[in-house]
């Protein structure tokens, strides 16, 4: 399939290398143009506009920053479905990797099955019908959050949360395949969200917590990084646990995501809380947490900054 690709970031950049290994005609564009200038040596082709991508591609996907950057990339002057676009002559599919309300996800959905192009629009009506009367098909739109890290992308298991229709997720489908080892569809548009904020939820918990384990083991006087051993195979043990002990007990590691992403994501969880009057006292306290690493400088922090937080000096107190 001939797709196009906006955002290749820590997450995006490898998504669009698991898309070229597997035969696709992958496009990419990128607001920071040198990101994606970075991919051409591995195949890739560089748009100048999202606008570019809609004219040359069946598929576009989307991995960036928040809602505000998946309206513009699709809305915006020269968006994928730019008010002033020319119909796209092979657009089909959007896919958002991008983490975002479902709520917007919902809105930018009925938005995009509204679309008429421009020079259409005089004399269209935006119906199915007018829609292919403008050479318009009608656009699907999935959300396709997704879990697993920067590990995960690399080694092409991610776990992908898909919402949309069924028609389109299974059309799609072979593109997931490529970097996910697992695509479970959710339900609805904006069904994918729902299950992601779940998924934060849960992994953002849980990397409080084993912040302050380690914290309460460096401050007792043990060797923190040897809880990895000691809880393995119990029930505290975890992916987490191997994966953020070790990167709260020590530093020079390569980071893996800012902690502002979980800020963002559990800003929503709260705001989604409150819309379905769904009580959640821990995430609250997480949400605070953040806050406060925010407070503290952090915001840009690897994830594993929980600990820093806690004021706890890496390496342990023992050392």
């Amino acid at each position: 399939m001939e797709i196009g690709f906006c955002g290749p970031g820590l997450m995006g950049a490898p998504m669009i290398r698991h898309l070229l290994r597997a035969g696709h005609t992958v496009h990419v564009w990128n607001r920071t143009r040198a990101k994606a200038e970075a991919l051409v040596a591995d195949g890739a082709s560089v748009a100048d506009t999202p606008r570019e991508l809609a004219a040359r591609c069946e598929a576009v996907l989307l991995c960036v920053a928040d809602a505000a950057a998946v309206e513009e990339t699709v809305f915006g002057a020269t968006g994928l479905l730019s008010a002033e676009s020319a119909a796209p002559t092979r657009l089909r599919w959007i896919v958002d990797h991008s983490s975002i309300p479902p709520a917007a996800t919902r809105a930018f959905a009925q938005r995009a099955a509204a679309w008429v192009p421009s020079f259409a629009s005089s004399f269209a009506a935006p119906t199915a019908a007018a829609r292919e009367g403008a050479g318009a098909a009608r656009i699907g739109w999935v959300d396709a959050p997704v879990s697993g890290g920067v590990a995960g992308t690399n080694a092409g298991t991610l776990a992908v949360m898909a919402g949309g229709a069924a028609s389109d997720i299974d059309a799609i489908k072979p593109l997931l395949d490529a970097y996910a080892s697992r695509v479970t569809h959710m339900g609805a548009v904006g069904a994918g969200q729902t299950a992601k904020l779940c998924n934060q939820t849960i992994v953002t918990a849980t990397l409080a917590a084993i912040a302050e384990a380690v914290s309460l083991a460096q401050r007792s006087g043990l060797d923190a990084a040897k809880l990895i051993e000691g809880l393995a195979g119990g029930w505290a043990d975890s992916v987490l646990l191997q994966i953020f002990v070790p990167r709260m007990t020590q530093t020079g590691l390569a980071p893996i995501g800012a902690l502002r992403t979980f800020q963002k994501d559990i800003d929503t969880v709260a705001a989604t809380a409150y819309e379905t009057g769904t009580p959640m006292p821990v995430s609250s306290t997480v949400q605070q947490l953040l806050r406060l690493g925010a407070a503290m400088g952090l915001a840009e922090a690897d994830l594993s900054a929980f600990i820093d937080v806690l004021q706890t000096p890496r390496g342990g107190a023992s050392r």
